[in-house]
C-alpha cells in the first residue's frame, strides 16, 4: 500500500527556515512527479512546488508558485524515496498544513493543481509567528 509521510514541520519566527520531507513508501516513486501543497485555515488547498520525473533528461525541472519563488526549493532523492521542501525567509502567510502527493507514473503536467495528484499525505503544521 502507498504511503507519504510527511516531517519537519513546526514552529518558527518570521525569517526562519524550515526543511520538510515526504518519504514514499509501498511503491519506487521514482517516476512520478512529486509535488507540495498547502491549505490554510478557511482557505483552498494551493500548488506550492513540484519536481518532474527525469526520465532520459539528466535533470530535473521545478515548477513553484511565484509568491514562494526564490524562497522555496523542492528537491528529491529517489534513492530514499524521498522528496523535501527548504522554506526560506518564511512569513506569516505561509502558515498552513503542508502535504506532499505524487502523480501516476510518467504524467508530464500540468502540475498546479489537485486532481492531478494520485497519492497524499497526512499534512504537517508549519506554523510562523510575526
Amino acid at each position: 500500500q502507498e504511503q507519504l509521510v510527511e516531517s519537519g514541520g513546526g514552529l518558527v519566527q518570521a525569517g526562519g527556515s524550515l526543511r520538510l520531507s515526504c518519504a514514499a513508501s509501498g511503491r519506487s516513486f521514482g517516476s512520478y512527479v512529486l509535488g507540495w501543497f498547502r491549505q490554510a485555515p478557511g482557505k483552498e488547498r494551493e500548488f506550492v512546488a513540484a519536481i518532474s520525473w527525469r526520465g532520459s533528461s539528466t535533470y530535473y525541472q521545478t515548477y513553484y508558485q511565484d509568491s514562494m519563488k526564490g524562497r522555496f526549493t523542492i528537491s528529491r532523492d529517489n534513492a530514499k524515496n524521498t522528496v523535501y521542501l527548504q522554506m526560506n525567509s518564511l512569513k506569516p502567510e505561509d502558515t498552513a498544513v503542508y502535504y506532499c502527493a505524487a502523480t501516476a507514473p510518467f504524467y508530464s503536467g500540468p502540475y498546479d493543481y489537485t486532481d492531478a495528484y494520485r497519492y497524499w499525505g497526512q499534512g504537517t503544521q508549519v506554523t510562523v509567528s510575526s
